[in-house]
């Protein structure tokens, strides 16, 4: 486990790969990489996982916000439309849960936290 305040470990794909040969083709146990060379035996056993399962192209390393090119894509396909839909519908819901909604738009968009406010409508 990494010390307070550091930054994490970003490891490349050929990193990964060598961990992974390691421990599938030269039979060395996780705990003995971790041992050797600092990798977290819990880390390179996920990595074992995914590129069994998965394939060596899923280790490839991950940067940033997946939909970000969705916002500023001006023509998108139904697919990919479907799924900003469904990425600002998880927000919003994940956001209602915690029981705060946003009035506003723009630069005067405010988050309300509704303490007094109920969520159901109450019909008489």
């Amino acid at each position: 486990m990494g010390k307070k305040g550091t930054p994490h470990r970003k490891w490349s794909k050929e990193e990964k790969l060598h961990y992974i040969h390691l421990h599938l083709d030269e039979h060395i146990s996780a705990m003995e990489i971790e041992r050797k060379y600092g990798v977290g035996h819990g880390l390179v056993l996920a990595w074992v996982k995914r590129y069994l399962e998965e394939g060596e192209d899923s280790l490839e390393p991950k940067n940033g916000n997946p939909y970000a090119a969705l916002y500023t894509s001006k023509s998108l396909s139904e697919v990919e439309r479907l799924r900003l839909i469904i990425a600002k519908q998880e927000v919003e819901i994940a956001r209602l849960k915690k029981g705060y909604w946003v009035e506003g738009v723009g630069a005067n968009k405010e988050y309300v936290i509704g303490k007094d406010k109920t969520m159901k409508s109450s019909k008489n």
